[in-house]
């Protein structure tokens, strides 16, 4: 990223920020005379904007909270566009909370937690670009080459490429496959806590022992402890897994089954590392709310993920101004708008003092 890009991006994340309508480059360009509309657009639409110039920007205040007891947590989100056209980033994805597919943009990111300090040190979107027949319905479908466990695989393996240190990955079940829970233990030398589905097959021993038959996780007595020592199959090492009751809002109950490769943690420690994971679901709320992901009215794939990655700055601003004024996100924005109201009705009473007439009198 050459000056002139940071400059450009400097100036477009405050606007993100200051924004409560529709970000356009129109817009920008309005607020600042010097700052033509060109220049906008052709700063969201020329040089891509990846994971490496994420990470230029977030390396200086990640050093300086990092430490060796911090948690990488890894999700994914999906902002429905349903009004932009169809393309290969905004496309038909699965969402968890709505469990349906609706249309939109998919963010795979990997949230780094430190010393209460949240900082975006990866990020993907889904871009499907491969046609394929699907074997069930024998209709066409459009899917991503790669798919988003590999992903997730890929961003662990940078985020350790870059050493930066952490004791835990979190996530849920969605990448509780073998092959995320090998990777992190074996080739990231990291210990993980993910829950797993209540049907996973598990052993009482190696499955490579051949000792026992396969039982599904919910039929397992976890006794007063709530803790049992299991394998899974594929997975050669013992894993230590938590069976948690909880309470739905409805008043319904729920279980989660919470496994680690850590076998020295207590159902406690479980329990409280595990609850970081929930930073992830307001990194992705901050982001919708207060950084305009969803609000930029472009049209190119190449001009909507800049803007995307934009809007990942603009959290990270949002969040070092969080440790220096002690006010959450939403706080911060409360007080933008809270200027901007006041400069609106000032400016309101300008119109009225050349307008008498615009003053209600009895």
């Amino acid at each position: 990223m050459d000056t002139r890009t940071a400059r450009l991006l400097d100036l477009y994340t405050d606007y993100l920020l200051a924004s409560f309508g529709q970000a356009t480059a129109t817009g920008l360009a309005a607020l600042l005379p010097d700052l033509s509309h060109d220049q906008v657009t052709r700063f969201l639409s020329q040089q891509e904007l990846t994971d490496k110039d994420l990470w230029k920007i977030v390396k200086p205040h990640l050093r300086h909270v990092q430490c060796e007891d911090a948690v990488l947590i890894i999700d994914d989100t999906v902002e429905e566009k349903p009004y932009t056209d169809e393309s290969e980033l905004v496309n038909w994805h699965f969402d968890h909370v709505t469990h349906r597919a609706v249309k939109g943009i998919n963010l795979l990111s990997a949230l780094y937690l430190s010393q209460a300090v949240s900082l975006p040190v990866a990020f993907h979107l889904i871009q499907k670009t491969e046609r394929v027949t699907d074997p069930k319905t024998g209709k066409e479908r459009w899917q991503s080459p790669k798919t988003k466990n590999e992903i997730a695989r890929d961003m662990i393996g940078s985020v350790v490429q870059k050493q930066i240190p952490l004791r835990y990955v979190l996530a849920d079940t969605w990448f509780s496959c073998a092959d995320n829970l090998n990777y992190i233990k074996q080739k990231a030398r990291k210990d993980f806590i993910i829950p797993l589905k209540s049907n996973r097959n598990v052993f009482p021993c190696s499955p490579a022992a051949k000792v026992g038959k396969p039982t599904k996780l919910s039929s397992l007595d976890f006794g007063t402890t709530g803790t049992l020592t299991l394998y899974l199959e594929s997975v050669p090492f013992a894993l230590l897994v938590y069976r948690q009751v909880f309470t739905n809002e409805d008043g319904s109950q729920g279980t989660l089954y919470l496994s680690t490769s850590d076998l020295s943690l207590t159902a406690s420690s479980l329990r409280t590392l595990y609850q970081k994971r929930w930073k992830v679901e307001e990194y992705h709320k901050s982001l919708k709310s207060n950084a305009s992901f969803a609000k930029s009215p472009t049209k190119r794939v190449r001009t909507q993920s800049n803007h995307f990655f934009a809007s990942i700055v603009a959290f990270v601003k949002l969040e070092t101004c969080r440790c220096a004024t002690r006010l959450n996100h939403f706080a911060l924005k409360g007080k933008l708008y809270q200027a901007a109201l006041v400069s609106a009705f000032a400016q309101l009473q300008v119109y009225k003092a050349a307008c008498p007439k615009a003053t209600i009198t009895l």
